[in-house]
């Protein structure tokens, strides 16, 4: 009798899934403009090519890990093997919290950009929330299967993202406008608002740590999620360089924060549609809803590993733990995270919330802090753990280890306070920063303080079988 998730992922099925989770066409398409608006620069490429720095500094340790700790709930395991387990925990409520605000925020947002290109096409104003709701059922559904039926979606939705990202590039490349070199000037970056800059860049590469997330169910996991882990890093901090770049020596040197700040949703649509056919504006329209429902797609299953994980290790109910038996998948996981973000978009669209300017931006401006704080906490967490290992054992990691994971959390402490920093400008003002810093902090506690079930281990049971439902 079959009772474990199925191993059937390899490199290609994890670099998509982390890929996809990155959204390539909706960081080119929407989140470039953000990222120029706030921060008041142009300094996109010199700020992407920092971050995949930061994270690959970060990866080393990260991926020196990934044999030792050999569970999947990736930050949180890492962190409890390292810290402790009180830390460890806190983690583990840090990235349900942060994963949970990433997902409703682009779920919302993908309710306005599909409601938007309905309206284009066929005139009829269909409420953002209502798509959302159509979006999450589908979402749920695809999450309640194999995780091999998402790999498959997120490839065929990454596959066209990257292409069309790709033509934007040389539309803009051959359309004999000037290529300016300033976007990679430090004086240029460190203009403005840098702080909500970076952090806006960091949301990009948010997702990557599904590599370890997806660990049970990936082929030989010591060898495929470190190589996953590199390609994918390396992958979407060289496309967002190139790209962001491009679209900026699109736009004009002079001229690329004032178009971005009037128009962010179109300013990168309409560029396409000049410098590649205008069809081209219309099949970006597209593309950047399929992409971001790809993204909500890859931030579901990696909530729904980290409660399969809890429910393994009996801090949460073990029924969490349970193995669909015909799926092979963490399906009653899945069901509680489609049940909790919904929850959170009826509550926000209750509020009457902006679905772009207050829940998409303090939502995941909110949840991008949170995961960086869980990876500056596993930065060190992987130099304790070395410490603690050659003391046990008298196995030292490597110099290079140690050093990338101290380097890598050096600068995403840095990145932290940047981004801390200027929060305020992004959630329209002090008070409301503080009840954000504050939410953190209390999830952290809270999560920190759970008791393990009675009778149960640290170490993972073996999960129970789900029967299908007749």
């Amino acid at each position: 009798m079959e009772t474990t998730l199925n191993r059937r992922l390899g490199v290609p099925g994890i670099v998509l899934m982390v890929i996809a989770a990155a959204a390539p066409i909706t960081v080119v398409a929407a989140n470039f403009p953000i990222i120029i608006t706030v921060s008041g620069s142009i300094a996109v490429p010199l700020m992407a090519l920092t971050a995949m720095v930061i994270l690959l500094l970060f990866s080393v340790g990260f991926s020196w890990m990934t044999p030792r700790v050999p569970d999947a709930g990736a930050f949180y395991s890492y962190v409890d093997k390292g810290l402790g387990r009180r830390a460890g925990l806190g983690t583990a409520g840090i990235a349900l919290f942060a994963y949970v605000l990433l997902t409703v925020s682009m779920t919302c947002y993908l309710g306005v950009q599909a409601g938007n290109l309905i309206h284009l096409w066929t005139g009829a104003a269909v409420p953002w929330w209502l798509i959302s709701a159509v979006m999450l059922v589908i979402v749920g559904l695809l999450g309640f299967r194999d995780i091999n039926l998402s790999a498959k979606v997120l490839g065929i939705v990454l596959v066209l993202e990257v292409v069309a990202v790709l033509a934007i590039d040389l539309g803009v490349l051959f359309s004999g406008r000037e290529l300016t070199s300033t976007p990679f000037s430090p004086a240029e970056a460190l203009s403005g608002a840098p702080g909500l800059g970076v952090l806006f860049v960091f949301l990009g590469f948010f997702g990557f740590e599904a590599t370890a997330v997806f660990r049970n169910e990936a082929r030989n996991p010591e060898r495929t999620i470190p190589r996953a882990t590199y390609i994918a890093v390396l992958s979407i901090g060289a496309l967002y360089a190139l790209s962001s770049w491009l679209v900026i020596s699109g736009l004009g040197e002079e001229t690329a924060v004032t178009a971005s700040s009037e128009n962010p949703d179109q300013v990168v649509i309409g560029l396409a549609g000049q410098v590649v056919a205008p069809i081209m504006a219309d099949l970006v329209q597209v593309l950047v809803v399929t992409s971001m429902f790809a993204c909500m797609l890859a931030f579901h299953n990696i909530v729904t590993r980290y409660l399969f994980t809890l429910g393994q290790r009996g801090v949460l109910p073990g029924s969490l733990a349970q193995v669909h038996r015909r799926h092979h998948a963490p399906s009653r996981a899945s069901l509680w995270v489609s049940a909790v973000t919904s929850a959170v978009v009826v509550v926000s669209a209750a509020a009457q919330l902006d679905p772009v300017l207050q829940i998409y931006t303090w939502y995941s401006g909110a949840g991008a802090i949170g995961v960086i704080v869980m990876m500056a906490l596993t930065s060190f967490a992987v130099v304790v753990f070395g410490s603690k290992t050659r003391k046990a054992a008298g196995q030292a990691p490597p110099a290079m280890v140690t050093t990338a994971a101290v380097l890598g959390g050096i600068g995403l402490l840095l990145v932290l306070a940047l981004s801390i920093w200027n929060f305020p400008l992004l959630v329209g003002g002090g008070l409301a920063a503080v009840i954000w810093g504050a939410a953190l902090v209390i999830v952290f506690a809270a999560a920190a303080s759970l008791p393990r079930r009675a009778g149960m281990t640290p170490a993972a049971e073996e999960p129970a079988i789900l029967e299908p439902r007749p």
